[in-house]
C-alpha cells in the first residue's frame, strides 16, 4: 500500500446519458490492421497485482514501458497519425492512392515525403512517437516543447532526428505555439489534442490508443472488469479506452478518470458541466499530464461515459513508484496515476462506497509509460540526489 493522503473525487452525474459516437469501429479497424503489422509490434503485458490494494478481488495493470522501444503507449497514436496523414496527403496530390505504411516505411514516396513537416506540442511522450514515425515514413518533424518539459526527454525525441524547440509557458502554450507556426510555415500538426476545427489528426491519434485497450480485453481472463481507472492530461488516452473497453465488456466496468491535483481540467469541467480550463503553472511531478485545457474529443467521450472523476497529489505517485519498483515493475510518474488513485480510494470507506469497490471488485489499471527519463525517476525514488 501506500500512505494515505487528501484526494478529490467527484461522481459524474452525466454518466450514462446518450452522446455522440466520437471514435467509429471502422477507423479502429483500420488503426489495428496498420498497428498489428508494423514490424515489431507485439502485445504488451498485463500483470497481477495480488496483495497491492485491499479490498479488492482482482488488480491488473497493463505495462507499456516496453512498446515499440518508445517507453510508453502513445507509440500507438502519434505515429500512426503520421503515417495516416501522409497517406491523406499524397492522394490529394495525386501522387499516390491510399499509400500503406509500409510502402511510406520503405521509402517507395520518399522524394514527395521529405518535403513534407509535421509537428506537435508535447510534455515528451507524443513528441517521441511523433518523431520517430516521421523517421520512419521519412519527412521532417519539428517539436514543440514547454519550458519544463526535461532535458532527457527533449534528447530522447531528438534522437529520432526531430528538431525540438522549447518555448515559454505550459504544455498549453506549447500547442498554440506548434499551432502557429504551422500555419506560418506550411506544416501538419499531428496533436494528441482536438480543438474546434482541427479533430481529424486526433481521432487517428485516440484510435491508435485504443489498441493498447483491446489487448487488455484480450489478454483479460475470468469474469470482466468492475472498474478501470485512467490517468488523464487533455483526456485522449482515456477517451480511447473508455471507448474500446465498453466495445469489448460492455458498459458494466465503471471508468475512473485520474488527474495531477495541480492540473486537473477534466475534473473541472465535470464540476462546470462543460469543457472548462485550469490556468496556472500545472506544476506536477507528473509531466505527461500537466494539461489544462481538455481535448474537445475526448471531451465529448468522457463527459458521458466517466463514472467517477478524481484528482492526487503528487506524493501518491511516487509512493505507488516505489511500489511498483518493489513488484519488479518500473513505470513512470505518469504512467501511475490511474493505480495510485485505486490504491488512495481503497483506503478510505466513504470512496469505497461512492465508487462501488468491494471485495468482488476486479480492477483494471495502466501503466501508460515506462521510465521516460532515468534521472528524474531516479530523483524521485530517492536513488539519486539532484
Amino acid at each position: 500500500m501506500i500512505d494515505s493522503r487528501p484526494f478529490g473525487l467527484l461522481l459524474n452525474p452525466r454518466h450514462g446519458v446518450p452522446g455522440v459516437i466520437v471514435l467509429p469501429a471502422g477507423g479502429f479497424r483500420r488503426a489495428r490492421a496498420a498497428i498489428t503489422a508494423w514490424p515489431g509490434y507485439a502485445p504488451t503485458p498485463l500483470h497481477d497485482l495480488p496483495n497491492i490494494a485491499p479490498g479488492v478481488a482482482v488488480l491488473r495493470i497493463k505495462d507499456e514501458s516496453g512498446r515499440f522501444g518508445l517507453g510508453s503507449f502513445k507509440a500507438l497514436g502519434g505515429a500512426y497519425a503520421v503515417a495516416a496523414l501522409l497517406s491523406g496527403d499524397l492522394s490529394r496530390r495525386g501522387l499516390a492512392l491510399s499509400a500503406s505504411a509500409e510502402a511510406l516505411a520503405d521509402g517507395r514516396y520518399r522524394d514527395a515525403t521529405e518535403s513534407i513537416t509535421v509537428t506537435c506540442a508535447t510534455d515528451g511522450n507524443h513528441g517521441r512517437s511523433v518523431a520517430w514515425g516521421a523517421q520512419r515514413f521519412h519527412c521532417r518533424c519539428v517539436i514543440f516543447v514547454h519550458e519544463t518539459v526535461s532535458q532527457g526527454r527533449m534528447d530522447a525525441i531528438a534522437a529520432y532526428g526531430a528538431e525540438v524547440v522549447r518555448v515559454p509557458g505550459t504544455y498549453d502554450d506549447a500547442v498554440r505555439e506548434a499551432d502557429r507556426r504551422a500555419r506560418t510555415e506550411g506544416w501538419f500538426v499531428v496533436s494528441d489534442t482536438s480543438y474546434p476545427g482541427y479533430t481529424e489528426v486526433p481521432r487517428d491519434v485516440m484510435q491508435g490508443y485504443r489498441q493498447m485497450a483491446d489487448e487488455a480485453a484480450d489478454q483479460w481472463s475470468g469474469p470482466p472488469p468492475t472498474h478501470v481507472f485512467m490517468q488523464a492530461g487533455v483526456g485522449g488516452a482515456a477517451a480511447a479506452v473508455s471507448v474500446q473497453i465498453r466495445a469489448r465488456f460492455g458498459s458494466a466496468p465503471l471508468l475512473v478518470v485520474v488527474e495531477p491535483e495541480q492540473a486537473a481540467c477534466l475534473f473541472a469541467s465535470a464540476l462546470a458541466g462543460a469543457a472548462t480550463a485550469v490556468g496556472g503553472s500545472l506544476d506536477t511531478i507528473m509531466a505527461g499530464l500537466a494539461c489544462g485545457e481538455p481535448s474537445l474529443l475526448a471531451w465529448q467521450e468522457l463527459e458521458r461515459a466517466a463514472f467517477a472523476f478524481m484528482t492526487i497529489p503528487d506524493a501518491a505517485a511516487v509512493g505507488t513508484m516505489r511500489l511498483l519498483a518493489d513488484a519488479g515493475l518500473y513505470i513512470g510518474e505518469s504512467g501511475v496515476a490511474g493505480l495510485a488513485a485505486l490504491l488512495l480510494a481503497a483506503q478510505d470507506a466513504e470512496a469505497r462506497a461512492k465508487l462501488r469497490l468491494d471485495a468482488a471488485s476486479k480492477v483494471l489499471c495502466f501503466g501508460t509509460e515506462g521510465v521516460t527519463d532515468s534521472f528524474l525517476y531516479q530523483i524521485l525514488l530517492g536513488l539519486h540526489s539532484r
